[in-house]
């Protein structure tokens, strides 16, 4: 590259050189996302535990007896990290394992959910320096994809008396616009309503469904059943996913439009044909929706702190 001037080659570095942190901080979320493209979930519980190392905590591995009717009975493996102390907790929670393709083959589970893990970690680092009234459980869950079951046998230990407010990420890859459930029951209002403030403050672009895809939000609203006893009680929970804005649109109206919703017929959102398949790859992952995701995440985990009771 030619410069016309002395100034302007100065100027060029000083440019390249402010931008430096910030794209050095990209390729490594982008790296830390690539990790989890493992030949099994038990490497991608190793990845989670050596992320959250590196980080600073001390992650626990919590096993319990998972599986389903298709898999036989099978050890599973939650991976927590509990920061801070106080009477009641807000739990921050999103899935690691990956899909088992058809063919016997692991998705490489990078939109679902290695984002959401790695956005979930940059939200624990963020909140471990703020004065917090609450306790904050990371929770990063195994045998989602089996029925929820690390979220179910989380609850079936331990209870949800003292859980003040659930927030879940699922599929946080790419896009500029946070998605978020309304389906959580009317427990949940106060949390929804903190979505929305943190968007305001934020000026994102955020789109509330009626109706939204199922993940670990639903074992602890009660709202998602399937194997296993429901839990005893239900809590304040939202669940949480980015997309590009058009795309989050055609899954809102894929959902909640019925049979007038306006798309082409047989049209699929494309986050439909990525996640649960061969395509989800690196190919889509944007370090920057990585990033946003974690100051989004704790700066949700703030808002719901800061409120009288955690979610009222």
């Amino acid at each position: 590259m030619l410069f016309r001037s002395p100034a302007a080659a100065a100027a060029a570095l000083f440019a390249i050189a402010v931008a430096a942190p910030a794209l050095a901080q990209d390729i490594d979320l982008r790296a830390q996302v690539a990790a989890y493209v493992q030949p099994s979930n038990a490497a991608r519980t190793d990845v989670a535990v050596a992320q959250l190392r590196a980080a600073g905590f001390e992650p626990v591995i919590k096993t319990f007896a998972g599986g389903n009717r298709q898999t036989g009975a099978m050890e599973g493996r939650n991976v927590v990290v509990t920061i801070g102390d106080g009477p009641r907790e807000i739990l921050l929670t999103a899935h690691y394992d990956a899909l088992v393709l058809r063919d016997g083959s692991i998705s490489q589970g990078v939109i679902d959910n290695a984002a959401s893990v790695v956005g979930v970690i940059e939200a624990a680092k963020i909140l471990r320096d703020k004065l917090l009234n609450h306790r904050v459980r990371i929770l990063l869950f195994d045998q989602e994809e089996l029925g929820l079951i690390g979220a179910r046998k989380w609850i079936e230990a331990h209870g949800l008396t003292n859980v003040a407010a659930v927030v879940n990420s699922d599929i946080a890859g790419y896009g500029d616009t946070m998605m978020y459930g309304l389906n959580n029951g009317p427990q949940s209002a106060g949390v929804t309503r903190a979505v929305r403030e943190v968007c305001a403050e934020r000026a994102m672009h955020c789109v509330g469904y009626p109706v939204y895809p199922p993940s670990d939000d639903q074992a602890f609203s009660g709202a998602g059943h399937g194997e296993g006893a429901a839990p005893a009680a239900v809590v304040p929970t939202v669940s949480l996913g980015f997309q590009d804005e058009v795309g989050a649109h055609q899954v809102w109206l894929a959902l909640n439009g019925g049979e007038s919703n306006g798309l082409a017929e047989g049209f699929a959102p494309r986050i439909f044909q990525l996640i649960h398949s061969a395509e989800d790859t690196m190919e889509d992952i944007d370090p920057a929706t990585v990033k946003t995701a974690g100051e989004v995440y704790a700066a949700l985990v703030e808002r719901l702190d800061r409120q009288s009771g955690g979610v009222d």
